[in-house]
């Protein structure tokens, strides 16, 4: 089992290589009622049942939870139970749940103790650890939440195995942004015939834990965590979330390396670097001509616009990000158009 430690608010602890029944029981056994959010198709595959003080809850699938309508069914089913300040909720899940489950704790009672527990790749190195927790709404993505950290994070490699290949794909988005932001190992690892999980996952998570000890509230460190989401984010929600959240990053991805290069200098090699890294998992690289109008509104809305300027996170080169700020819509139109189709 590997530990990685995490400082934020509360320091806590994420577990890799840990069987999630008994992350389940340990849980259970420090806390008088726990709440267990998790999508209906995972409670049926993984066979999880109600006991005397672990009650369960079926969210929808996908982003479709991360709404305000579901977050008052989980109040009102911890109303319904009698969920206390020393009770628990777990997001047992992707990344919207434990997105969910993570605000939900930390709204009812003004503040519960909630734990992680990610079953795909992209809630493993991203979702789960660090903090974020929130909904959707109809102004975007995530701008209604809370900085709240989880209790203790479990992660269950096994899961991978049953992972359809599309969404290990999107989490290898996540895995390849720590590469290109901080870790250039995991660039050389993602290259290797047969892929050590494990591994992966830990050195994207020590990445995050380690940005996040230093930057919990996102002062500015953090902001090196969203690169490629800040385009990605105005695709997913473009796209009305057909595209996975790390399909949208592998083209916002793409698009940061391109802005980079125009205006950081990052070489041709590194930009192409990008491309065939995330062309090898299959990851989209591009996105409508047609729909740049829409993404220019949405990338407005996005939470590192500050005094009505845009904000970009760069790199460099591998391993120095870099801060563009107050970037003209006209770069971003120029930009766009080599990764357009």
């Amino acid at each position: 089992m590997k530990i990685i430690n995490v400082k934020a608010e509360h320091n806590y602890q994420v577990e890799i290589g840990v069987e999630f029944s008994s992350a389940i029981k340990q849980i259970c056994n420090n806390h008088r009622k726990v709440l267990l959010l998790a999508p209906a198709s995972l409670i049926k595959l993984f066979k999880i049942k109600e006991s005397k003080n672990l009650f369960l809850l079926p969210t929808p699938n996908g982003e479709s939870q991360k709404s305000a309508q579901f977050l008052d069914r989980i109040w009102r089913k911890a109303a319904s139970i009698g969920l206390e300040r020393s009770d628990a909720i777990i997001g047992f899940g992707g990344g919207a749940t434990t997105d969910v489950a993570g605000f939900a704790a930390a709204t009812w009672l003004r503040g519960i103790s909630w734990y992680a527990i990610p079953t795909s790749l992209a809630g493993m190195v991203d979702a789960g650890v660090g903090g974020k927790t929130g909904i959707n709404s109809g102004a975007g993505k995530n701008l209604i939440g809370s900085f709240y950290s989880p209790k203790k994070v479990f992660i269950d490699p096994h899961f991978l195995e049953s992972l359809p290949k599309r969404d290990i794909s999107a989490g290898m988005a996540e895995v390849i942004k720590c590469g290109f932001i901080a870790d250039y190992k995991i660039l050389n690892l993602v290259q290797e015939d047969i892929l050590d999980y494990p591994q992966l996952i830990s050195r994207a998570v020590k990445v995050k834990a380690d940005v996040v000890s230093k930057d919990f509230k996102e002062s500015k460190l953090r902001e090196i965590l969203n690169y490629g989401h800040t385009l990605g984010h105005a695709i997913e929600k473009d796209s009305k979330y057909k595209l996975r959240h790390g399909e949208a990053v592998s083209i916002g991805m793409v698009f940061a390396a391109e802005l980079s290069k125009e205006l950081s200098n990052l070489s041709e090699v590194a930009v192409l670097l990008h491309r065939e890294l995330l062309r090898n998992f299959n990851l989209p690289l591009s996105y409508s001509r047609s729909r740049w109008n829409s993404l220019s509104v949405l990338l407005m809305q996005d939470k590192k616009v500050k005094q009505s300027r845009l904000r970009f996170i760069g790199i460099s080169k591998i391993g120095k990000p870099v801060w563009l700020e107050d970037v003209s819509l006209s770069t971003l139109a120029k930009v766009y158009e080599r990764i357009s189709k």
